[in-house]
């Protein structure tokens, strides 16, 4: 958080999601000068299935979403995590590291920070 607070010039929206440590964070790199919001997400119940499998690796249904603003003065339409997301499954897809439950899936986080460092030197420097 104390490297994106170095990195901008002016002040901007800020949207975590509930994550209470997003909170510590935030006012520890930026204090007052950035409007920041968490969105909440609010699940039901696990879903039920046949097997112990199913229900150990399938997430609970998303049944809607709290925005609640934390400092300054965001604005309420802003208030999304839907770049990160996807930017997060774009990783997860290209790179198999990231994927839990699978067979490239690595614990040592020195594998998991040269892998992501490939690829966005690949996806900034040999795409058009």
């Amino acid at each position: 958080m104390l490297d994106l607070a170095a990195r901008l010039d002016n002040r901007g929206q800020l949207t975590t999601d509930g994550h209470k440590a997003h909170l510590t964070a935030v006012e520890g790199a930026f204090g007052n000068d950035i409007d920041f919001a968490q969105l909440v997400k609010l699940y039901g119940s696990s879903p039920v299935g046949t097997g112990h499998a199913h229900k150990k690796n399938s997430p609970a249904k998303c049944n809607g979403t709290r925005k609640h603003p934390v400092t300054g003065n965001p604005d309420a339409a802003k208030i999304s995590t839907s770049y990160a997301e996807r930017q997060n499954l774009a990783v997860r897809m290209s790179i198999r590291r990231f994927t839990r439950l699978t067979n490239a899936f690595s614990k040592k986080s020195d594998n998991h920070f040269h892998a992501q460092a490939l690829y966005f030197v690949f996806c900034n420097l040999t795409q058009a």
